[in-house]
């Protein structure tokens, strides 16, 4: 294995924008801002979504009617496309 190209981990805060929860992890990537968690400094990444606000993981899911949309699809291109 090759040594010195990997990229260093970094302790990092994701920031959910939706929910305001914040998650303390490591990883690779770094930012601009920063935030004050637990008396520690530490570069912030806003993120859009996370499981904090995610609808699959919050149990607000939305169930699609799969069967109604399938019949609806069918009923408007009947006749497209017949025999020749």
């Amino acid at each position: 294995m090759k040594t010195d190209i990997h990229p260093d981990y970094q302790a990092v805060v994701f920031r959910d924008l939706g929910s305001g929860e914040t998650f303390l992890t490591r990883s690779t990537v770094s930012g601009d801002k920063t935030i004050e968690l637990d008396g520690v400094v530490y570069p912030v990444i806003d993120v859009e979504i996370s499981s904090a606000s995610h609808p699959f993981y919050t149990g607000k899911q939305r169930i699609m009617d799969s069967a109604g949309r399938v019949e609806k699809f069918n009923q408007r291109f009947k006749g497209f496309g017949g025999s020749k």
